[in-house]
Formats: C-alpha cells, structure tokens, sequence
C-alpha cells in the first residue's frame, strides 16, 4: 500500500514537472522542437534515474503526447502532416525508452552496490565481535544476539551438536524456529528441501564438516551473506573453542609445575627441620645419663627453633591458601606507619641481629587506613627477606613518606642485588631467586603473601634493584581510599 501510494506521488511529480515545461515553452520562449526534445528527455532520465523504470516509461508516454500535442505541426492536435515528424516522433520514444533502462539499470547497480557495501560493513562489525570473544560460553550465548543486532533480522536461532543445545535470540525465537529441522540440518550438514516462508536457514561448516546451525527469521539477507556468517560463526566457536583447550592445557601445565615446586620445597624447606628435630630427638634419648646440662640445653634449643621455623613454614603455606581463596578479613584503622614497623621489627629482631638497622619516619606522616597487624606481616617480610640476602654487618634501611595520594614504605639492603629476569618474577608463589635456591632457606611464599596482603588494601608493591648495590622494596597504600 505504501509502494503505491509513493508510485502515484511519483507519477504525479513527473506528470506536474512536465506539464510545466509545456506551459513554459508553449507560452512563453516558444522554442524550436529539438530543444524541447531535448528537455523533455532530461526529465524522463531524471526521473528514470530516482524512481525507476515504470515511471520513466510513463513520462516518456505522456512527453511524446505533449511533444506531438503542442510543438509538431499541426500545432493543437494529435495529427502529424509531416512523415519526416513521424520519424522525429518515434525517435524520441524510442530513446526515451532506451535512455530510461539505461538510467534505471545504472540505479539499479548502484542501489546494489550500497546495499553490498552495507552487508561488507556488517560482517565486519560481526566478525569483530567474534574474534573479541575467546571464552566459548560467553561467544555461544551472544552470536543470536549479535546477528539480530548487527543484520537487523527478527529473530535467531544456532543449535550445537557438541553441546546438544539451541542457543535463541529475539522476539519469540523459540515459537518461529524448528527445533527439530535445526537439529536435523546440523547433522545432515545439507538445506532441508522445503522451507517456511521468513526463515533463512543454513549449516555452520568448517571446511566440509558441520559443526552446528544457524536459522534467521525476518530479514533481507542473501544466500551469499548467509553463507558468510555461517562461515564466521563456525570458525569463531572452532577458535575459541580451541583457545579454551589451551587455557586449559596451559592450567594443567601451570598447575603440575606449582605442583612440583610445592613439592620441592616440602622436600627441602620441611624436611630439613624435621631432620634437625630428629636427630636432636636421637641424641638426647642415646645419651640421656651421660649428657651434661650444657650439652642437653643446646639439643632442646635446635629442637625448639626449628620447631618454630617448621611452624612458620606451615602458616605461610596456610595463610597463601587464604589469600587465594579471599579468606582474609582486614580490621582497618587509621593508624601511623610507625605502629606496623614497630612490631615488625620485634619479630624480626633474631634475624636482624647482625644487621644495622636504620629508621627514618617522619612522625608527622599522616595516618593511614590498614590493619596494623597484617601491614606487620608485609614489613616482616620485607625485613627477613633483605636480612636473609645481605651480608651481616651491612644496614637496612626502613624510610616511609608521602607521594601524590599514597603512602610509600620502604626496605633497602646492601645485598647482592636481583637481576631483571628475577625481578618480574619475584612476587610470583614459590619463586625464588635463581642464584639463591640452594644457599638460602625458604619456600618462596613471603613475598606473594606480601604482595596479596598489600593489594587487599588497595596498594601496590615493587621492587627496584641493581646487581651488586643491593635492593629496594617498595609499599604504597592510598591515604583516602574508596
């Protein structure tokens, strides 16, 4: 109804424009007929070039008429007294005619043109969206929606063999689509041979094999752009599928090699003061009549200390799984920097025995939100870590001050330094540096710990270093934070 309507205001915009190029040149310059021939053939290609062919033959009918009516003698009537104005006549129908398929024909492939350049600017947008996907849940659920979206059809529906599930979207997807025929064109790989009028069907193929299908309801898509999407659909769910098989792969992978290091370090790290306490054990029962005091009090003192330290081991473990699991509960205060160092440096005090340590805190530093006992923890991390990896006898360094919006603490030694490789890795769980595995004791959790107690204050925490000129550790946590 709406084609007609716009046909007949067409029609009647020619039919007005012509008629007024009569009044003009009937009336008013009077010009020779060739000129008018001439113009009235502009109009019909106008004409034929913005409304199509119909309309052109329609004014190239009404123009001969009038070009016959009012400029052929005998001028007024339909009668043609010359033959040679018979030709001239015919002529001007004839190209006309011609002139007008010609124009509709270069419309006609200039229409398709944009309507190929639109579809060309769809698929991309569609293929871009796939490739942005790589998790397969996530691309599965939204490929119906992305095609309703992006080609503007009704609605959409994709059945998965592997996954035995029809994946919809749109308005009343599932009423207006066969489960069933989906099922059936998936596994055949092949168009069934009727179809229901508004729904464009086609299988998902990788090469020849079928790997789902796709149904559309409404739209004005062609075979050609069904066939592209079904093309990028298939190998959008083969890419992802195959990225998934390799995160998961590169998981089994990460997860046998922590497997391994935590195995390792159970081997060396647990057994070692286990051994201690053993053999502590063994002497004091084979020589407990000949043993003096002395003697008795050192093998109870190796049993006690590496009781601790096998302890210690055991919490880092215990507080990592924690942390990993998000099992941490943080009572925040504002409190002064100074707190936390304090009472680090209590329970660092055995370790830092052989070490000078230095403090410089300004007093004045504002308070920070932290719970005071976790912000411990990091710092004697930090403390035991620069002791364990500097030479006794040379200082460590504890300084706090404020940049930008943060707090900044910090622990420098003058130990050997890490190297640039190391450095990227050092807060990683079980990492430890490559030079120092064998010399000195440890698992490689204190700094994760570190790492995961700051960040669950909303800080960061980093490491700059030099070979030979010894390290420096850095915490920073915001002073208003959100």
């Amino acid at each position: 109804m709406k084609q007609l309507r716009n046909q007949t205001i067409h029609a009647a915009v020619g039919l007005a424009v012509l008629a007024g190029l009569v009044e003009i040149y009937a009336r008013l310059l009077k010009p020779n007929p060739t000129t008018v021939g001439f113009s009235f053939l502009i109009v019909i290609l106008v004409v034929s070039a913005a409304w199509g062919l119909h309309q052109a033959i329609l004014l190239a009918i009404a123009a001969t008429l009038a070009y016959n009516f009012f400029f052929l003698p005998p001028v007024g009537t339909f009668t043609i007294a010359d033959p040679q104005n018979w030709v001239a006549l015919a002529s001007f129908l004839i190209t006309a005619v011609i002139a007008s398929q010609l124009a509709e024909r270069a419309r006609r492939e200039a229409i398709n043109a944009n309507h190929r350049g639109e579809e060309l600017e769809r698929l991309y947008a569609f293929s871009q969206q796939m490739l942005a996907t790589e998790n397969v849940l996530t691309l599965v659920n939204s490929i119906p929606r992305l095609i309703v979206e992006i080609f503007g059809v009704q609605s959409a529906g994709m059945f998965l063999p592997d996954r035995k599930k029809v994946y919809y979207s749109g308005i009343d997807a599932q009423n207006s689509i066969d489960e069933d025929e989906l099922r059936r064109l998936a596994l055949r790989g092949e168009l069934p041979p009727y179809s229901r009028p508004g729904i464009a069907m086609v299988p998902l193929r990788i090469g020849v094999r079928a790997v789902g299908s796709l149904a559309l309801v409404g739209g004005q898509l062609g075979r050609e752009v069904m066939d592209a999407v079904s093309s990028l659909v298939a190998i959008a769910i083969e890419r992802a599928g195959a990225v998934e098989k390799l995160a998961h792969a590169e998981a089994s992978r990460e997860s046998e090699r922590l497997r391994s290091i935590l195995l390792d370090s159970v081997t060396h790290d647990f057994r070692t003061p286990l051994t201690s306490i053993k053999a502590s054990a063994e002497a004091l029962l084979e020589g407990a009549g000949e043993m003096d005091d002395a003697s008795r009090s050192d093998l109870l003192s190796v049993i006690i200390e590496e009781s601790n330290r096998l302890d210690r081991l055991v919490g880092e473990a215990a507080q990592m799984a924690q942390l990993d699991a998000g099992a941490v509960e943080l009572h925040l205060g504002f409190h002064h920097i100074r707190e936390a160092i304090d009472s680090a440096l209590v329970v660092t005090k055995n370790v830092l025995s052989k070490h000078i340590v230095t403090t410089k805190v300004d007093d004045l530093l504002p308070g920070v939100s932290m719970d005071v006992q976790r912000i411990s923890e990091v710092l004697a991390q930090l403390l035991d870590n620069a002791a364990k990896y500097s030479p006794p006898g040379t200082q460590v360094t504890i300084s706090a001050e404020v940049l930008g919006d943060t707090l900044v603490t910090s622990v420098a030694d003058h130990g050997p330094g890490i190297d640039g490789i190391d450095q990227g890795m050092i807060f990683d769980k079980f990492y430890r540096g490559q030079g120092q595995r064998s010399s000195v004791q440890g698992t490689g959790m204190g700094l994760a710990i570190a790492k995961a107690l700051v960040e669950a204050h909303g800080g960061t925490i980093n490491v700059v270093s030099q070979l030979g000129q010894g390290s420096v550790f850095s915490f920073s946590l915001p002073l208003h934070p959100r």
